[in-house]
């Protein structure tokens, strides 16, 4: 009897240990995020308010749709191969000025020409002036604004990620930044701003006869990888908005992964 019960004992303990071990090796499969995203933050300019409610939203948005954040300011920590390899897009969230060094200029020109992406966002476009690739990337860099106001945003195309949301014209409060010409001829435009509904800069009043349109987001395949951009996000409060951070994710998703630019293909009746 005793041999009995120490038996059933043994085998109580064995399934219990068998059990552990297949939780142990079927979690990391279930729980595994779907792509990794760093966000690099560093500014050698103008330093933006609203940098801790960018990296605070972008870590919700990882919460929500499953995937990796990893943040710094210091370039010496992400622009190394190694660790590039690690994420499928780098946020340059409100950089501004000389962020990186030529070294670390070269190692993200091999990341996205391996299939890596970019997004940035606002003032990411006020970063690098002297590093024609990037500023080739970017696709418009930053001249000037005028103060922050209220207007009206017009929806360029909605074959996009995280686009849908928007309606067809939609009321926003931004610092407007005003850009030069188009600087890569793949751009494909999402945003822009109705000039007629705010004040523009005097110079961008001057030039208004010549440059009417206004972009505010844009995409494009670049280099090998992908590069998205939206001017939106100066305010920290802009980071609780829902509409703008989806916004921000479908820029994020298409930068990591490719997908989604296709329209939808109406289901079958």
């Amino acid at each position: 009897m005793l041999a009995v019960l120490r038996y059933g004992g043994l085998m109580k303990h064995l399934r219990t240990w068998l059990l552990g071990m297949v939780g142990c090796l079927i979690a990391p499969i279930t729980f595994a995020q779907q792509f990794s995203v760093a966000v690099f933050s560093k500014t050698a300019g103008w330093h933006h308010e609203s940098i801790n409610e960018g990296v605070t939203g972008i870590r919700e948005l990882g919460r929500l749709h499953h995937f990796e954040v990893f943040w710094t300011e210091d370039p010496n920590r992400l622009f190394k191969d190694e660790e590039l390899s690690k994420h499928a897009a780098v946020v340059f969230l409100l950089t501004t000025g000389d962020a990186l060094n030529d070294e670390q200029q070269a190692t993200f020109e091999r990341y996205i020409r391996r299939g890596g992406g970019f997004v940035g966002v606002h003032s990411a476009a006020d970063t690098e002036y002297q590093w024609p690739w990037y500023t080739k990337m970017v696709g418009h860099m930053f001249k000037r604004h005028p103060a922050i106001q209220t207007a009206m945003v017009n929806v360029e195309s909605r074959d996009f990620p995280g686009m849908e949301r928007f309606a067809q014209r939609f009321l926003a409060t931004e610092e407007w930044y005003e850009f030069d010409a188009s600087r890569s001829p793949a751009i494909k435009y999402l945003l822009s701003v109705d000039e007629s509904s705010y004040q523009p800069s005097e110079q961008r009043r001057a030039e208004a006869k010549t440059v009417p349109f206004h972009p505010i987001s844009w995409y494009q395949p670049y280099d090998g990888g992908r590069a998205f951009y939206t001017a939106l996000g100066h305010l920290p409060a802009t980071y609780s908005d829902p509409f703008f951070m989806h916004h921000l994710y479908g820029g994020i998703y298409w930068a990591a992964t490719g997908a989604g630019v296709k329209p939808a293909t109406p289901a079958r009746r």
